[in-house]
């Protein structure tokens, strides 16, 4: 399965450079992925700047999954409006896709080459049509992928997605937030238990600081990767050297190339999401 390394394109929702409030964020990121000379465009016909969510998920080269975006929190009448259809998206930048009538987000589907892992969020919206056990067998057999590994959704975070929760670093290792120490015990051994159940090492992001911004720190870990540069949310506050440190250590390899960037997203996190959020990236060779 193509990875986030692996990606060499990245797309972003038109309304991020048309929207003032975000004006400034666009800027600073676009003004970075020109002077390291990275592809990027803007999707026409979207209705909100999260693009990670309704674009398809990438398999292969010429494989990508188009899954029913119709998630539970844009049911209510007041917010369909902010639904995108991703059709007009695919569309637009002339993309087929093989579809799929199982109900995800992008925000929930992180991926490895051979494993991918979601928030059991996604057996809810789905049970009507999908048991547990028939749920997992499709997506390993839409994703080509040996094993799909369903983590606890931390209700907390109403969306139910995992990419403010868990990345991996490679095959076998991820970095998880460390802020799950906190939770209840119930959900911390269910949590680490099935990354131990499933064989992946995992390295927890802690903060050292005196006045720790427990709203925003959780941002660190909606990065935006790609196979020639690692963009890292900062926040302008004591945790920021601290989240670039860690990331250096467990990308040696972006590291070494001065390919680790850190980027003001603090109007992004105001509403929920940051860098991974608002982009879609694609390996196009």
């Amino acid at each position: 399965m193509i990875t986030d390394k692996d990606d060499s394109m990245i797309y972003f929702s038109e309304l991020l450079k048309n929207d003032s409030k975000y004006s400034k964020t666009c800027k600073n990121l676009t003004e970075i992925l020109d002077s390291y000379s990275i592809e990027y465009h803007f999707l026409p016909g979207t209705n909100d700047i999260w693009a990670r969510d309704y674009m398809p998920i990438q398999v292969s080269v010429d494989k990508f999954i188009e899954y029913r975006f119709d998630p539970d929190y844009l049911q209510a009448v007041k917010w369909r409006y902010l639904k995108t259809h991703p059709d007009i998206g695919c569309d637009a930048i002339k993309l087929k896709t093989v579809k799929t009538d199982i109900i995800l987000d992008g925000g929930n589907i992180i991926k490895s080459h051979d494993k991918v892992i979601l928030t059991d969020k996604a057996v809810k919206e789905n049970m009507k049509k999908y048991t547990e056990q028939e749920l997992v067998q499709e997506l390993k057999r839409l994703f080509e992928v040996e094993k799909v590994i369903l983590i606890p959704w931390d209700k907390n975070e109403p969306y139910g997605h995992a990419d403010g929760m868990i990345r991996f670093v490679d095959d076998y290792n991820v970095v998880v937030n460390g802020y799950f120490d906190d939770y209840d015990e119930a959900f911390k051994n269910k949590f680490f238990s099935v990354l131990d159940d499933n064989g992946i090492r995992y390295q927890k992001l802690i903060y050292s600081v005196k006045n720790p911004d427990i709203d925003r720190n959780w941002a660190y870990i909606n990065y935006l990767q790609t196979k020639d540069i690692l963009l890292l949310p900062g926040l302008g506050i004591e945790e920021d050297r601290q989240a670039m440190e860690q990331f250096e250590n467990l990308f040696p390899d972006y590291a070494k190339r001065k390919r680790i960037i850190q980027v003001d997203v603090s109007p992004l996190v105001a509403e929920g999401g940051a860098l991974n959020c608002i982009s879609w990236t694609i390996c196009n060779a």
